[in-house]
C-alpha cells in the first residue's frame, strides 16, 4: 500500500474496559449515550460495520460489512489522549500520567515561581473559562500567574496578553516543561492566553502545548526512518512532540480536520496521514453533551462517502478513538475508561472481523505492515 489515513475520533469509546471500575468508569459507554439522542444517524458507518463490532448494542447491524472491524482493549494504564494515542502508535505505557485533583505540590510551584519571577493564583482542577473569570482581575493587578490543571495529566498557565506577552508566557511553560519530568512528567504544559477587561475576560486562539516526548519509538519514528511521509492533523503534532512527523497542519474543529484531511487526500504522497478529530472530547463529552455529541458523529459520517471516494486503489483509511469520555455519566466529566472501535477499509483489502484485540498498539504494528516498513514496536499486525 502507498497510503494509510489514520483518524481518531478522540473520546468515542463503546463500553466499559474490564478494569473500568478501577478508574471510577463502571456502567460507562459513550457511543451507547448519543445514541440515545434523537440526532443520533450514522448509516455510512453501519455500512462499513461499526454497528457490527463485538459488544456494540446499538445501531443497525449489516450483513455484509464494506471493511474490516475490530474491538480495541488499551493495554496502558491510563485513560487520556496521550497515553492512548501513544499506543495506538505503538508504546504500552505501564503507569498513567500524574495527575493532581488536590493541586501541585508546593516544591513544583515553589520552583516554578523561581524561575519565572511571578507569583502563583489558584492551583487547583479548574474550568478554563471559570478560572479566568473568577482570578483575572488578580492576575492583572498582581502579575501572578493563573496556573491550574484539570481531570487530565495538564499543567496549564494562564495570562492576559497585555500583562504577559504571548512570548513571554510560552518561554515560561516552555520552563515548566523542562521542569515537570520524572515523577511529576504531566502529559502537556498549556499556554492559555486571555485578553478582555474584568467581566469580560477571553481565551485567545493562542493557546500552544509543550507535550512530554513519548518513552521510546513509536511508528511515526520508523517510519520517518524508512524515509516515508509521516503527516499529522490537528492535535497530532503535540501529541507527539513533533516527534517523528515530516508535516503537520493544525485544525479549528472536527470540520476543518475533515477538509484538511480531504484536501491530503488529493495530494501525492506515500506514508501515513494522521489525523485528531478532538471536538467529540472537548466540546460536547467533557460538557457531558449528548445531542452535541450526537451531531458530531453525524457530520463525521455524512462526510465519509466523500473520504472514501478519494481513496486510491493502494490506499487504506483507518477509523478508531483514544479513549471514552461518556456524556451521559454525571459521576465525573473526565474521560472515561472504554474499550474503543476500529475499522480499515481498503479497496484491496477483504472485510474481517477480528473480534477483540488486545492493545491499541495492534494498528501501529498493522500500519507498519500495509506499508511495508520493518519496526520493533508493541503490537501485531492485523495482516499476521
Amino acid at each position: 500500500m502507498r497510503r494509510v489515513f489514520l483518524i481518531v475520533l478522540d473520546s468515542v469509546g463503546i463500553g466499559e474496559l474490564p478494569d473500568a471500575a478501577e478508574y471510577g468508569d463502571k456502567g460507562t459507554n459513550t457511543l451507547k449515550a448519543a445514541a440515545g439522542s434523537k440526532y443520533f444517524s450514522m448509516p455510512n458507518m453501519s455500512r462499513l460495520g461499526f454497528f457490527n463490532i463485538d459488544g456494540v448494542e446499538v445501531g443497525e447491524k449489516t450483513k455484509t460489512p464494506l471493511a474490516s472491524i475490530a474491538r480495541m482493549k488499551e493495554a496502558s494504564k491510563g485513560k487520556d489522549t496521550t497515553i492512548g494515542h501513544w499506543e495506538i502508535a505503538g508504546i504500552i505505557s505501564e503507569r498513567p500520567l500524574p495527575t493532581y485533583p488536590d493541586g501541585f505540590p508546593k516544591e513544583v510551584l515553589d520552583k516554578f515561581s523561581e524561575m519565572t519571577g511571578r507569583g502563583v493564583l489558584c492551583n487547583k482542577p479548574y474550568s478554563g473559562t471559570e478560572v479566568i473569570k473568577d482570578y483575572g482581575d488578580e492576575h492583572v493587578k498582581t502579575g501572578d500567574l493563573i496556573v491550574y490543571t484539570s481531570a487530565d495529566s495538564v499543567f496549564q498557565v494562564a495570562a492576559h496578553e497585555e500583562v504577559v506577552p504571548l512570548e513571554t508566557l510560552y518561554e515560561y511553560c516552555h520552563m515548566a516543561r523542562e521542569l515537570l519530568q520524572g515523577m511529576h512528567g504531566v502529559g502537556r504544559v498549556i499556554a492559555r492566553p486571555f485578553v478582555g477587561t474584568s467581566g469580560a475576560y477571553t481565551r485567545t486562539s493562542h493557546r500552544h502545548d509543550y507535550s512530554l516526548l513519548p518513552q521510546s519509538t513509536t511508528m511515526l519514528d520508523v517510519l520517518k526512518a524508512a524515509g516515508k511521509d509521516v503527516i499529522g492533523i490537528g492535535k497530532i503534532h503535540d501529541i507527539f512532540a513533533g516527534k517523528g512527523l515530516t508535516e503537520f497542519t493544525y485544525t479549528e474543529g472536527n470540520a476543518d480536520g475533515i477538509e484538511k484531511t480531504l484536501q491530503y487526500m488529493d495530494k501525492d504522497f506515500e506514508g501515513l496521514c494522521f489525523v485528531n478529530l478532538v471536538d467529540y472530547d472537548m466540546l460536547y463529552g467533557h460538557r457531558r453533551d449528548i445531542d452535541g455529541y450526537a451531531q458530531a458523529l453525524n457530520y463525521f459520517d455524512e462526510k465519509l462517502p466523500e473520504m472514501l471516494a478519494k481513496l486510491g486503489e493502494e490506499d487504506v483509511l483507518m477509523i478508531t478513538a483514544d479513549h471514552g469520555c461518556d456524556p451521559a455519566y454525571q459521576a465525573t466529566t473526565d474521560h472515561t475508561r472504554e474499550y474503543t472501535p476500529f475499522i480499515m477499509y481498503g479497496k484491496k483489502l477483504a472485510p474481517v472481523n477480528y473480534g477483540t484485540r488486545d492493545t491499541f498498539a495492534d494498528i501501529a504494528a498493522t500500519v507498519l505492515d500495509l506499508l511495508q516498513v520493518d519496526g520493533k514496536i508493541e503490537g501485531t499486525s492485523f495482516l499476521k
